[in-house]
């Protein structure tokens, strides 16, 4: 049996080993491993007094009036029946009673509506919604201090639903106009104007998106600050205390606020406003195409990869894209370098580049990119698309072809007439679809233009592009609808 001090001497021994050895290691590890992650950054809720104090004086309520005359319709009530509503406290219709007004003042001034702007310009400039002076024979903005003004439109712009007016006023506090680009998703942002007819209500939220595409050359800025009725034409304002947007439009089934807000982006709204001030009105740049949307499918099987650009389905003739040679079917991809991600982004940049102007626009073509260059031409107010063209058409007689029946097609060639009146080179006209034509959506009287990347004018060039065609994958057809081209994917029966 070894001594008692022999143990305790192997046992202090191994004390101090195991105790160098827990020290090391513990020098050893990473100082980032043991050291806590910081707790995150607890941010208050946001005061908005200071902006109210701040902006609010900008801030001013637009009452609008017209002149009605004063006749009997066919929905006028007779007394009788005015009577009856009174006596049982049934409300009586607002049209009913302007109806039945005296005739001796034909030109009374009515109410038409309430609506918020905003002030632009120290001198008197005013800015608000095109809708909420639309149709007034007069307009009186109030001030925050009480103060009334009768305003003129000094222009509107429908497009963007931007107006401005102007008041004889001098030294009255501008508003800010705030940077778009630093415009982030997730931000407080403030609203004042006049919610059901309520002068000078406050309300708050925050950015829920940016490019929102609800018009043609609007991306708007997407809220949920509480808009009413008579929050149009207001300022949307950023903690900075400057105005990033105008509130035009709300998401509502019922009328009422339900939390979705849009507002115009006040770089779009400025662009327009400057136009407004110097001319009255506001020119756009038109090319004259008509386009579509490019599909995920469509565009995989085009070569063109992912689905951006606008789809060409139409071209007018004579037309700036016409004189181009922009050809239906096309993609554009770029106009003036400028990427289109989707079919929305092009007339937005057609529409603010200068009447005049020489832009060069990119398309896609058959499995290639082409720049082309094209003299931008103005818009007309009452642009209207081309209308289609009547009339019966001389049908060619079908030549059966192998090919087109695989796909459920008999086609045959355009005639001379034909190539005329639609103003083509060549093509094929589907005299039936079934099967998998039908599937795709072609139907009789369709003109087929190229298949799988591949331009046909007659039945050589359609069955010598089939006979290229990879049949294990869907074919893309480029066909033409009365006066507009489209795209159709065609699945081959296996």
């Amino acid at each position: 049996m070894m001594p008692m001090t022999t143990n305790w001497k192997n046992l202090q021994s191994c004390a101090v080993a195991v105790a160098m050895a827990l020290t090391a290691a513990s020098a050893a590890v990473p100082v980032t491993v043991l050291a806590q992650t910081p707790p995150p950054t607890v941010r208050g809720l946001p005061d908005f007094t200071d902006l109210v104090d701040q902006v609010g004086p900008s801030v001013v309520n637009i009452r609008t009036l017209e002149k009605a005359a004063e006749r009997a319709g066919p929905n006028a009530m007779d007394e009788e029946m005015l009577e009856f509503f009174r006596r049982f406290g049934v409300p009586v219709p607002p049209n009913a009673q302007r109806q039945q007004r005296p005739r001796a003042q034909p030109e009374e001034e009515q109410p038409r509506g309430v609506g918020s702007g905003f002030i632009l310009t120290q001198d008197g400039y005013v800015m608000t919604n095109a809708h909420v002076v639309e149709g007034a024979d007069e307009v009186i903005v109030t001030l925050t201090d009480k103060r009334e003004f009768k305003a003129k439109i000094v222009g509107a712009d429908k497009r963007t639903d931007v107006a401005v007016v102007k008041i004889e006023a001098t030294g009255l506090p501008a508003v800010k106009v705030g940077d778009l680009n630093r415009l982030r998703v997730g931000e407080w942002v403030m609203a004042i104007g006049s919610p059901f007819g309520l002068e000078n209500s406050v309300t708050a939220g925050i950015v829920s998106a940016k490019q929102r595409d609800t018009g043609d050359y609007l991306p708007f800025i997407q809220t949920d600050v509480a808009i009413n009725p008579g929050n149009s034409g207001g300022p949307l304002i950023n903690m900075r205390g400057e105005v990033v947007g105008i509130n035009s439009q709300i998401y509502s089934r019922s009328g009422g606020f339900m939390g979705i807000s849009f507002a115009i982006p006040m770089d779009e709204a400025i662009r327009v406003s400057d136009q407004l001030r110097a001319t009255g009105r506001v020119t756009r740049g038109r090319i004259g195409v008509q386009i579509g949307q490019v599909t995920k499918d469509v565009a995989e099987s085009i070569g063109l990869g992912k689905p951006q650009g606008a789809l060409v389905s139409g071209v007018e003739a004579g037309s700036p894209a016409d004189k181009a040679g922009v050809e239906a079917g096309d993609i554009i991809t770029k106009f003036d370098g400028k990427t289109i991600e989707k079919t929305a982004d092009l007339p937005r940049l057609v529409g603010n580049t200068k009447p005049g102007n020489k832009s060069t626009v990119t398309v896609f073509r058959r499995g290639a990119s082409k720049d082309l260059s094209i003299t931008v031409a103005e818009i007309e107010p009452d642009d209207k698309p081309v209308a289609s063209k009547g009339g019966e058409r001389e049908s060619a007689k079908p030549k059966p072809s192998p090919a087109a029946q695989q796909l459920g097609l008999a086609v045959a060639e355009l005639t001379e007439a034909q190539k005329k009146e639609l103003k083509l080179k060549g093509g094929l006209r589907v005299n039936a679809a079934t099967d998998s034509a039908a599937r795709a959506g072609l139907r009789e009287g369709d003109v087929i233009l190229s298949i799988a990347n591949i331009e046909v004018a007659n039945l050589k060039d359609f069955e010598a592009a089939l006979a290229k065609a990879d049949k294990s994958k869907p074919i893309n057809v480029l066909f033409r609808r009365g006066e507009w081209a489209q795209y159709a994917l065609i699945r081959p029966a296996r």
